[in-house]
């Protein structure tokens, strides 16, 4: 799956849909198969009914109402069988949806993580380079690495390349050497 992939064309102009919270959620499936709550709803009357009928020791009407709690939960299940077929599409364009705006975000942090290394990478870069031209200017080279040459002449330049210092180079001068 593609990270630029498009959203499902009939869901387009409604982000709420894929933005809903749990009581939301709820209320939407109660729109979109209102038959199975409705088959929940007189399975439970038929159950009560049921449990009167015991209490009051009539042995006929509760044999009526649990066939009609059987009757009920057969009307129930059907219901969710029949929503189910009939809102598969949807579920799977909402899957689609949910896998692309996962496969954006893995790819988004990915980015991300890759820019954060780069700009480490810089930043040691130009680290190193300042290090190096520190040790250079210390050591008196130039930046290609050469022996800079100053107005004191070849002694000078030449005590630095026995790797004597200025104070050494001097005190040679002075002592005859």
């Amino acid at each position: 799956m593609s990270g630029e992939s498009p959203l499902p064309s009939s869901f387009d102009g409604n982000a709420d849909f894929y933005n809903e919270n749990r009581a939301e959620k709820f209320f939407r499936r109660l729109r979109e198969e209102p038959l199975v709550p409705l088959g929940c709803a007189l399975t439970v009357a038929a159950l009560i009914g049921a449990t009167r009928s015991i209490r009051r020791g009539d042995g006929n009407r509760t044999n009526i109402m649990f066939r009609r709690r059987i009757y009920a939960q057969g009307f129930t299940i059907v219901a969710m069988l029949a929503g189910s077929i009939y809102y598969q599409e949807d579920r799977n364009k909402r899957k689609e949806y949910e896998g692309a705006v996962a496969e954006k975000l893995r790819l988004e942090k990915r980015d991300k993580w890759i820019r954060e290394l780069e700009v480490r990478d810089e930043e040691e870069k130009a680290m190193k380079a300042q290090v190096a031209r520190r040790r250079a200017r210390r050591e008196g080279r130039d930046e290609l690495g050469n022996l800079r040459e100053t107005a004191q002449g070849v002694g000078e330049s030449e005590g630095k390349k026995e790797g004597k210092g200025v104070l050494q180079s001097v005190k040679d001068l002075v002592g005859g050497k």
